[in-house]
């Protein structure tokens, strides 16, 4: 009887922007040769022909690549539309690889190599590549619009330092530096100087406007009085600076705003029913969906919970039975799940608001059995990967709990 992994060719490619890289292995760890070929669409047909003097007879090819998702994508498509197996490795599992042979060199080839090498020690472990173009143009929306929050942060970090020079008590005059009213008056007075010659009732018209009449005389007196001359050599060079890092905020909220539309036309064309539990939004459901991807790659809920890090990990020996927090799985899932459940488990807002009563109650039922709050919290993640994967197996809404603010007295209490 033929064992299966004699069925196989083992192919384990390094893949990187400009070329790939192709190490053949048989079924008895005994290497093949080597490839490199170019990474466009129209050198794939040409490598798969070159490969065939290393496939051993009666066997068939079986890949296996660290990247499916970025450079290597395009030659996995290729290779599933040509009914070629293709298999998902860990890029961990290929650095502990090479780190068991004991090579000190790293090349194109050994990675490869130990990819090939761990495709076939764990064939039967690693999960099939599912390129799927639905969610990878999913997730290329989520993370452009992650990029464009960073690089927003970034701009209001440097901002903040700019005006600091010039208007050093400029806080008490806007809540927020990106604010409609903080914007349009920085861009028109981006220091004290430009706001020479301008009279209160000129100020308090141009605030008004700038914030549809929530401002007006007392904010711009307010100003006016604060005012100090720092007014420096080469001022208005300072002043163009200031004017140049609000019409870069400027467009990264514009672009935010199109992301955020874009996500919530193409969250359509999902079954996805997250939007339903209350405190999830289109992007923190669309975050969530491009994290986790095709559901139906989660037999169980298990299997999910494990994925994204939350399942605890045990270690056992003899008697002694321990269980410790996951540290590995897919992190960013891990803390959207994390601040679902800190929104889903703590009152909020002015009146304390519950709102959702369920989870508000089982954490504080877990907190009541003897676990600490982060071990509590742990446990609400984990009910809600359960809701979310029948969510997405079932296709079903979730039904939300009454709300209820909290009485006076619990909230002295708190």
């Amino acid at each position: 009887m033929t064992h299966p992994k004699m069925q196989y060719t083992y192919v384990g490619i390094d893949s990187h922007k400009d070329t790939h890289t192709a190490v053949f292995l048989d079924c008895f760890f005994e290497k093949l040769g080597e490839l490199s070929f170019d990474n466009l669409p129209s050198q794939f047909d040409d490598f798969l022909t070159r490969a065939q003097p290393f496939r051993v007879d009666g066997t068939m090819f079986l890949f296996g690549l660290e990247d499916v998702s970025a450079y290597g994508r395009m030659f996995t498509v290729y290779l599933k539309a040509q009914g070629h197996p293709v298999k998902h490795i860990n890029a961990l599992l290929v650095a502990r690889e090479r780190k068991n042979q004991n090579i000190t060199q790293k090349s194109d080839a050994v990675d490869a190599e130990c990819a090939a090498r761990v495709l076939l020690s764990k064939f039967s472990e690693l999960p099939d590549a599912q390129p799927n173009d639905q969610y990878w143009a999913l997730r290329t929306l989520v993370t452009r619009r992650s990029l464009l929050i960073r690089q927003t942060t970034a701009a209001k970090n440097y901002l903040h330092n700019l005006l600091t020079q010039h208007y050093p008590t400029y806080r008490d005059f806007f809540a927020y530096i990106d604010g409609d009213a903080a914007i349009a008056f920085f861009m028109r007075y981006p220091s004290p100087k430009t706001l020479q010659g301008t009279s209160a009732e000129e100020l308090a018209d141009f605030l008004r406007d700038a914030s549809s009449n929530q401002l007006g005389m007392d904010k711009a007196r307010l100003i006016l009085d604060a005012l100090q001359n720092t007014t420096v050599q080469f001022q208005h060079v300072r002043d163009e600076i200031v004017q140049s890092a609000i019409r870069q905020l400027q467009y990264n909220k514009e672009e935010i705003e199109l992301l955020e539309e874009s996500l919530a036309t193409f969250l359509k064309s999902f079954d996805c029913t997250l939007t339903s539990i209350s405190g999830v939004d289109v992007v923190s459901a669309a975050q969530i969906l491009s994290c986790i991807g095709d559901i139906r790659k989660f037999a169980t809920s298990a299997k999910l919970a494990r994925y994204a890090g939350i399942a605890p990990v045990t270690y056992a020996s003899g008697k002694k039975d321990y269980q410790f927090a996951n540290q590995r799985g897919k992190r960013e899932l891990n803390s959207l799940l994390y601040r679902l459940a800190v929104r889903v488990s703590f009152p909020a807002g002015p009146n304390r608001t519950v709102r959702n009563s369920f989870f508000y109650e089982y954490y504080n039922r877990k907190l009541s059995e003897g676990k600490t709050k982060a071990q509590a919290l742990k446990c609400v993640q984990r009910r809600l990967v359960t809701i979310i994967w029948t969510m997405l197996t079932n296709g079903e809404d979730y039904v939300n709990p009454p709300t209820y603010d909290m009485p006076a007295e619990a909230k002295e209490a708190k």
